[in-house]
């Protein structure tokens, strides 16, 4: 392969913020890395996403005892992605949640993901070895479900298609406080190798129906004001737009994949190119928004080979 990931070249550690955005909810944020929302309730604490490996979720636990003692019982999956899930082993919580289609898109495609994953991003897979395998449900929900933790009230939904078939958000009502996975980004590129383009921005028009006050984004800051919630739900949704847009007319124009590939990369750059990880991300977007626009509604599966196969035919 003639050029690497650009992801691949990111390897300096970023500076981690641990912010406390209402009296139960906080964000562990890294400039544009995979961010972790905590819940803390009456009697114990609920995770939301684990980090990549157990290594790396040991600093989000170290800052959760800074402000608590009380136990980490429940964790919860916005998603299959092997970067949002694989610490979980390290938090020992009794419970692990996700989507009925969260669960059956890890036994489908969760090994395969893994291993792309690690290779694309060797710096937040640094500690892979402490991994010990896929991270697996043991409750699985449609819809929705409520938790009380103590008196707190946890909704965990399941909003709608976009960044995955699975996706789900944490909302707690008594505080507007939202936790959004990757259906939300915040200054950096939403990833959509595995999304539903037609249905993205329905499902963020569901998330700002809850009037969200405050929000833990997939990537980038916590946002701490409607405004900002606003900018963040509207940024996302003109992404996920403007590219599938632009795919679809490179489609209906005749255009290959490469052609297309290069004509929304300079479309899209003067707008979005300062975000976290577009040079990453855009291939597979375009590669996915391409297959969504001809022969496959449903994602094809991301193995490292196909990874290196897209990249080369892409980027060399």
């Amino acid at each position: 392969m003639e050029k690497k990931f650009a992801s691949q070249a990111d390897l300096a550690d970023k500076v981690v913020s641990f912010e406390r955005l209402s009296e139960r909810a906080y964000a562990y944020t890294a400039q544009g890395d995979p961010n972790t929302g905590i819940v803390i309730g009456d009697d114990s604490v609920l995770v939301i996403d684990t980090q990549a490996t157990p290594v790396m979720a040991a600093d989000v636990i170290r800052r959760i005892r800074e402000v608590t003692d009380k136990p980490i019982e429940h964790l919860v999956l916005s998603h299959y992605h092997a970067v949002r899930v694989l610490g979980a082993s390290a938090y020992g919580a009794r419970t692990v949640i996700a989507s009925r289609d969260t669960y059956e898109l890890i036994v489908e495609r969760g090994e395969a993901d893994m291993r792309s994953e690690i290779e694309r991003f060797p710096r937040l897979f640094r500690a892979v070895e402490s991994v010990p395998g896929l991270t697996w449900p043991n409750l699985t929900f449609e819809g929705s479900l409520t938790l009380w933790l103590g008196r707190l009230e946890v909704r965990i939904l399941q909003p709608g298609r976009g960044h995955t078939r699975g996706d789900t958000v944490v909302w707690l009502p008594s505080e507007a406080v939202l936790f959004s996975g990757d259906l939300v980004e915040f200054g950096a590129t939403p990833y959509a190798g595995d999304c539903y383009f037609r249905d993205w921005p329905a499902t963020l028009d569901r998330l700002a129906q809850l009037q969200p006050a405050r929000l833990v984004p997939g990537r980038g800051a916590a946002l701490t004001t409607p405004a900002d919630v606003a900018a963040a739900l509207a940024g996302t949704r003109a992404f996920v737009s403007e590219l599938y847009a632009a795919v679809q007319r490179g489609v209906v124009a005749g255009e290959d994949l490469r052609a297309i590939y290069r004509r929304v990369s300079e479309q899209l750059r003067p707008k979005y190119g300062s975000w976290v990880i577009f040079d990453h991300c855009l291939p597979f977007d375009v590669s996915r928004a391409f297959d969504e626009a001809t022969a496959h509604p449903d994602p094809r599966i991301w193995t490292a080979e196909r990874d290196r196969q897209m990249w080369a035919a892409l980027e060399s």
